[in-house]
């Protein structure tokens, strides 16, 4: 995750909740004077996204000291203590909501991936893969949570690999002629990954040489046939509306990684809880 990344949708974020007027109540009750504030955990889960945090309150006032408690990747429980803030009162409120809802949203990728990493690993080897299921501007968030969580990143975008799907191979005539054009083009320059709805199509797919072999929406059965028509000759990934029961069927098939389009499109948030305790510097006492 680069810094700038991030800079840029706290810029947005900034502008979206202060405008160009600031926090109104917190303005209108406080100077001065200075607070300490304890986050804590109210979720069960995993932590990620504490830079951020961090981050959110070094842009809005580089005088505002936050300590981490915890790790990035740690397991929360409810009532964990999580990190100190302190500062300006108007500070530590003006950036509390936009801190908070960066942090909620990247640790609740980050708890759904554990659990399915978990889910998987209770029946096999496969490695969870998230997708590009994501919000305009928020993939690199949303991959770097994922990784947090134990998952591993499928491409970036559409210009890191090759991804031959059902919509190139019906407009291009077949799964071999899709391959072709994609060397023709670039040699052996990426990697090719071919999405196959069928065993046909898995087998052509072997004929044509390529790297990696997506089963789409395939059934348990189905995907077994088809590890036994090339496990060894490519890797197979198996997709299509994954939840944690089914991760744990395919992964007993022996596939080599299943995508997982929820862990970044219908995550749940986590939840925190930011108190401010008046006065100087009680964080101390808050833990």
């Amino acid at each position: 995750m680069k810094r700038d990344d991030f800079d840029t949708l706290l810029d947005l974020a900034f502008e979206e909740d202060l405008g160009d007027r600031g926090d109104l109540t917190s303005q209108a009750i406080f100077g001065d004077e200075r607070s300490a504030a304890l986050l804590s955990s109210k979720d069960t889960g995993v932590l990620a996204g504490m830079d951020c945090f961090v981050r959110v309150y070094a842009r809005l006032d580089p005088e505002v000291r936050v300590s981490a408690l915890l790790k990035e990747g740690s397991s929360l429980s409810p009532g964990d203590p999580v990190a100190r803030i302190e500062g300006r009162t108007l500070s530590l409120l003006s950036g509390e909501r936009i801190a908070i809802n960066v942090l909620a949203f990247l640790s609740g990728i980050a708890t759904a991936t554990r659990s399915y990493v978990e889910a998987a690993a209770r029946n096999g080897r496969a490695v969870i893969l998230d997708t590009r299921k994501t919000l305009p501007g928020y993939r690199r968030l949303s991959k770097y949570a994922v990784s947090v969580g134990g998952g591993r990143n499928h491409r970036m975008g559409l210009h890191d690999m090759v991804l031959i799907k059902d919509n190139h191979i019906d407009a291009a005539g077949s799964i071999t002629a899709a391959v072709g054009r994609v060397r023709t083009r670039w040699g052996d320059r990426f990697r090719i990954e071919v999405e196959c709805r069928n065993a046909e199509e898995v087998e052509e797919a072997l004929s044509a040489g390529v790297d990696i072999i997506m089963l789409d929406n395939m059934s348990v059965s189905a995907t077994r046939e088809a590890l036994a028509l090339g496990k060894g000759r490519v890797l197979f990934e198996s997709s299509g509306d994954m939840t944690r029961e089914k991760v744990a069927e395919y992964a007993a098939t022996g596939v080599d990684y299943i995508s997982v389009g929820r862990l970044t499109h219908s995550v749940k948030a986590f939840d925190f809880s930011l108190r401010v305790v008046k006065g100087g510097s009680p964080a101390d006492n808050l833990v």
